[in-house]
C-alpha cells in the first residue's frame, strides 16, 4: 500500500466521522459552565464558614416537615422560621445557628434536632464605595486585606480622602454594624499595619471625597 492510498483512507475516515456527528441530532455539544457557576463551586463551605446576607440555607428539623424550610438570609442578617420568628444568622456558623434555633424550638418541641446545609454561597463578597476607580461588589475568594480590597476596586481617585477610610462590618451577634477607621498613610508610611485589616464577607469599604471631610 503506497502513501497516496494511506492518505486517501485517512481522509475518508475523517469525512465519515464529521458527517456522522452532523447527522446525530441527539448529541448536543456540552455547554461550558458559566463563570458564575465556576465561581460558586470554587467556594468550599466548611463548618467554620461564617454566614452572611443572601446565603441560602436548608434548615431541617428532624421528623417535622412543617418546621423544615429553605430560607435566604435577609439584608438585616436575619432569617424567619415558623413558631420562633426572626433569628440572627449573620456572623454565625451553621452549627451555632442550629444551636440557637434548637434552643428556641424547645419551647414548642421536646429535644428538637436541627441541621443546616448551606445551599448557596452568595455573601462571600465585599463592597467598595466612594472615591475608587471602580466601586461595586467584588467576590472574596481568599484572604484579602483592606489595601488589597482598594486595589481590586482600581485604587483611589485623585479626590479620595485616603486617610479617612471606613470599613462597616456586621457585629458578631448580627445586631448592627461596627465601624473601623483606617488611614492609608498610617499603613504605608507609619507603624499602622494593624489598620490593614483582613476583610470579612459583607464588609463595606467607604472612601470619602476630600470635599466631604470636615477640617476642624
Amino acid at each position: 500500500m503506497n502513501i497516496v492510498t494511506v492518505l486517501a483512507l485517512v481522509a475518508s475516515v475523517v469525512m465519515f466521522e464529521a458527517e456522522a456527528n452532523a447527522q446525530s441530532p441527539g448529541k448536543a455539544p456540552m455547554a461550558a459552565p458559566s463563570d458564575h457557576a465556576i465561581e460558586k463551586s470554587s467556594l468550599i463551605v466548611t463548618t467554620d464558614y461564617i454566614l452572611g446576607p443572601e446565603d441560602v440555607l436548608e434548615i431541617t428539623v428532624w421528623r417535622n416537615t412543617d418546621l423544615s424550610k429553605t430560607v435566604t438570609v435577609r439584608p438585616d442578617g436575619k432569617i424567619s422560621l415558623p413558631l420562633i420568628g426572626d433569628v440572627s444568622a449573620v456572623g454565625r456558623t451553621t452549627v451555632q445557628l442550629a444551636e440557637d434555633i434548637s434552643a428556641k424550638l424547645k419551647e414548642y418541641k421536646e429535644n428538637p434536632q436541627v441541621s443546616i446545609l448551606v445551599k448557596e454561597v452568595n455573601s462571600y463578597a465585599i463592597y467598595v464605595l466612594g472615591e475608587v476607580a471602580h466601586p461595586g461588589k467584588f467576590p472574596l475568594k481568599s484572604k484579602t486585606t483592606l489595601l488589597q480590597g482598594i486595589t481590586v476596586a482600581g485604587g483611589f481617585t485623585p479626590t479620595a480622602a485616603r486617610n479617612k477610610m471606613v470599613v462597616f462590618r456586621f457585629a458578631k451577634d448580627g445586631a448592627g454594624q461596627i465601624k473601623i477607621k483606617a488611614s492609608y498613610d498610617d499603613i504605608v508610611l507609619r507603624d499602622g499595619s494593624n489598620q490593614n485589616i483582613e476583610l470579612k464577607p459583607g464588609d463595606q469599604i467607604v472612601v470619602p471625597s476630600e470635599t466631604m471631610v470636615l477640617v476642624p
